[in-house]
């Protein structure tokens, strides 16, 4: 079963900077990613945050907590391939 990772989608940059200060001040692991194809037709912003699924709830609650909006949260298997050659 391939693993999920879940990105929080944003309508501009300056929504998702504050999404990842919240959420860094709240300890909540995060990070800013481009927002991948598959999912891009959701919200014209080319920028999320990427939660691991481990980290959901904990990063719903921190935004809930603190009056933090944003557009949704979705998820998509992951693409990263770990073995795949890097190109020289």
């Amino acid at each position: 079963m391939a693993r999920l990772n879940y990105y929080v989608l944003v309508s501009d940059y300056t929504q998702a900077m504050k999404i990842q200060e919240t959420l860094r001040e709240g300890k909540v692991p995060s990070r800013i990613s481009p927002t991948p194809h598959a999912i891009q037709e959701i919200v014209g912003c080319g920028v999320s945050i990427l939660l691991q699924p481990e980290d959901l709830e904990a990063a719903k609650c921190c935004l809930a907590s603190k009056g933090v909006t944003y557009h949704s949260i979705e998820s998509l298997e992951c693409q990263i391939n770990p073995r795949r050659i890097p190109h020289v």
